[in-house]
């Protein structure tokens, strides 16, 4: 089902799904709303389309945003501050001086939104213009010679860390170091191919023999010998290759369009709201168009924007991105490359002109430059393929635990699917209900639902799915704008399994796994495992087509829309699955804890609250469940997996606030190589042999079987799964 932008439709955009009711608006509302705000405005030169705009914005902003809050001085006073990280988030253009002058508009946001006057925008492009010039010329000077890299200064890499600048010769300071930090780089990479080099030639070996059948990979040095060249020639090629980088940069920054100088004025307006409010341009509008059944092509990650940076907020299961397994949410976008040529730097690109890069036709290979969330940077080259719907479908298994005498069922839902275009269509309550019929069929003791990295989906699901475990009652409750609460309720009266049920989650579990792991948790119906905390989404939004506000005369101004916050989800407990998300029974050691990710770290999200609860009946478990959670920690601390994960995890958390960086060539070679054993450190991953995997059906071919082969051998990897069944037998 396609999205379209109509005026009223309702989009439960669930973390990094979405699903759509539609519902009409009377042409006498829409008649009613131009004639309260733009009656006055009898022909079309007396008003442009930077004041329709921001008059349209202001109106749905104030009178449908969950939130509640004006567009006044006050909030102007932080749509600037937020404005300021959208010009200029590394803090590498701007003075002091820039700044204070810029502050002449700091409460007069409010007011240039509805005057179309957008006069931060026109000023700032102008400073910015001169900057840049500036900058250019600071680069061209500095690359010129060799920088001494045995100099004890070092480089604050945290731009949140760093202020303005006072002086522009504190700026072509701050270039000086941030342009050797960049060349220490690339000299370290050069250097690492002359050694795979050197190293494949003395034992004979193709430079690119694992990838014979793929086309030969594009070597740093640019055509050059690499073995030939000394440690001076790869320094003077590593300057060349940064030059060419920023230069590259710097033109793409001069000639940014006015609808991307303008987006970022507006979207400092909406981020004030909560961070999923955002405006969409015209040309953002048209790519928003998304098929729920997931084919789609190209590969397969959902991205955002974060101050000058593109992240990857989650993967599309099933996509190119999922099959390589290389990269992550959180991953920072530095580069993209279309097969073999030159990388593209996409810092301080925008969100829509990123995304331009990275798709691409089935079959075309893009390679993306990011920086992991624990600081390593690697190339991950993608095939763009579409997205193989069936690794998105609800699975099952058996993990037969011989020591034990049991048998887990075990089912992993990677996220809430459903077709709303086709009744008749799959979805994801009805994968999950057979999966449970064919493992009761297997007489299994228990069940792990596996909900980690399940980014949401359709909230209909969220509800039947909790319902199959419970006889009857309230699942979520869904709170509008005003004090309207919604009750969805399960009311079959049926159960569907009654065994023993751990519920997994982490902190890419949102929204609608939030949602079901709340419910299955207040029933005390599972116990809900993993890491700390869950995401923390617990709000929907709604997609307003802005051309449909506008009055007749100037329907041939296209606006764009305007993704809207308007309903938070509570929990039957009372308390909201927003911000603080879901605490697990059992908190297993999590790979991913050093990730600053979920709603709590997002700025301006919607806090936690509270509701009346409902009446309900939790269940009285016949365990004692002080009695599982001693016997877990007692297995996670004699778990040497476990425990090497809280090791390298910690030393990661250290890591991480420690962001001033050596320019010592020495130094930085050391830092770098120690983060890379860490890394490989938290890659390795033991199998447990005792857990026997058995599958209900024998696979039908080769490519079968090596799928059931490598999902087994993940499962046997998992300490989390481990403990899981442990738990069970518990």
């Amino acid at each position: 089902m396609k999205l379209r932008f109509i005026f009223a439709v309702l989009v439960l955009v669930i973390f990094s799904s979405a699903q759509a009711q539609f519902f009409s608006s009377p042409e006498d509302s829409t008649r009613k709303e131009e004639g309260k705000f733009f009656g006055t405005l009898t022909r079309p030169k007396q008003f442009n389309r930077q004041m329709l705009l921001g008059n349209i914005l202001k109106m749905n902003l104030e009178s449908t945003q969950y939130s509640g809050k004006r567009i006044d001085d006050q909030f102007s006073k932080h749509a600037f501050e937020l404005y300021l990280e959208r010009i200029d988030f590394g803090k590498q253009f701007l003075i002091q001086s820039d700044i204070k002058e810029l502050r002449g508009y700091e409460k007069s946001l409010d007011d240039q939104l509805v005057s179309g006057k957008l006069n931060i925008v026109e000023a700032s492009s102008k400073i910015l213009t001169t900057r840049i010039k500036e900058v250019q010329g600071y680069i061209e000077d500095i690359l010129k010679q060799p920088f001494n890299y045995q100099s004890t200064e070092s480089l604050e890499t945290d731009p949140e860390k760093r202020k303005f600048v006072a002086t522009t010769k504190e700026l072509r300071s701050l270039w000086e170091k941030l342009l050797r930090y960049e060349t220490l780089g690339r000299i370290s990479d050069l250097k690492q191919e002359k050694e795979d080099a050197l190293k494949n030639q003395k034992e004979n070996k193709p430079a690119d023999e694992t990838s014979k059948k793929k086309k030969k990979k594009k070597s740093l040095a640019d055509g050059d010998d690499l073995t030939k060249l000394s440690d001076a020639e790869i320094e003077v090629k590593a300057r060349k290759k940064v030059q060419e980088s920023y230069k590259k940069i710097l033109t793409r920054l001069s000639s940014e369009s006015i609808s991307d100088k303008e987006e970022k004025f507006y979207n400092s307006i909406t981020h004030v709201f909560d961070p999923h409010t955002s405006y969409l341009p015209p040309e953002e509008k048209q790519d928003f168009d998304i098929d729920m059944s997931g084919k789609l092509e190209g590969i397969g990650a959902i991205l955002r924007e974060d101050g000058s940076y593109i992240k990857v907020e989650s993967i599309v299961p099933g996509s190119a991105s999922w099959k390589t397994k290389q990269l992550d949410a959180d991953d920072t976008i530095l580069k993209v490359a279309q097969g073999s040529d030159e990388p593209v730097d996409v810092v301080d690109m925008s969100l829509r002109e990123a995304v331009k890069l990275i798709r691409g036709k089935k079959g075309t290979e893009v390679r993306l430059t990011v920086k992991k969330a624990n600081g390593i940077i690697k190339v991950v080259a993608i095939v763009r393929d579409v997205v193989q719907i069936e690794e998105s479908y609800v699975k099952s298994t058996v993990i037969d635990l011989p020591a034990k005498k049991l048998k887990v069922g075990y089912i992993n839902i990677p996220k809430f699917y459903r077709d709303f275009s086709d009744r008749s269509g799959r979805n994801c309550t009805d994968d999950t209900r057979r999966e449970l019929q064919k493992l009761t069929s297997r007489g299994v003791s228990g069940v792990i639902l596996d909900l980690r990295n399940n980014g949401g989906g359709a909230l209909e699901d969220a509800k039947l799915i909790s319902g199959l475990f419970i006889d009857k009652g309230p699942v979520v409750q869904v709170k509008a704008t005003g004090n309207s609460i919604d009750v969805l309720q399960d009311n079959d009266g049926k159960i569907e399994f009654e065994k023993p049920l751990i519920v997994l989650i982490n902190r890419f579990s949102a929204s609608a796994s939030e949602i079901v792991a709340a419910a299955l948790q207040d029933y005390k119906r599972a116990i809900i495992v993993g890491g700390e905390f869950t995401h923390g989404k617990g709000t929907v939004q709604m997609v307003v087509e802005l051309d449909n506000n506008a009055p007749m005369i100037a329907r041939d101004m296209p606006l764009g829309a305007l993704k809207v916050t308007i309903q938070k989800f509570y929990r039957i407990d009372g308390g909201s699955t927003q911000y603080r998300g879901v605490t697990p029974d059992v908190i297993l050691p999590d790979p991913y804890a050093y990730m600053e990710t979920g709603e709590k770290f997002l700025k301006y999200s919607i806090p936690w609250g509270e509701v009346k609860p409902l009446k309900f009946k939790p269940l009285k478990p016949a365990y004692d469940d002080k009695k599982i959670l001693l016997n877990s920690k007692k297995r996670v601390t004699q778990n040497p997996r476990f425990k090497k994960m809280m090791d390298v995890i910690s030393w990661y958390k250290a890591r991480k606030d420690k962001t001033l960086r050596s320019l010592k060539e020495s130094d930085f070679v050391t830092e770098r190589k120690e983060l890379e054993k860490k890394s490989e450190e938290l890659k390795e991953e033991v199998e447990n042999k005792d857990l026997l995997i058995e599958f209900a059906e024998s696979p039908a071919d080769l490519v079968q079987k090596e799928k059931q082969d490598d999902f087994a051998k993940e499962l046997r990897q998992d300490p989390t799964i481990e403990e899981s069944v442990y738990i069970i037998a518990d």
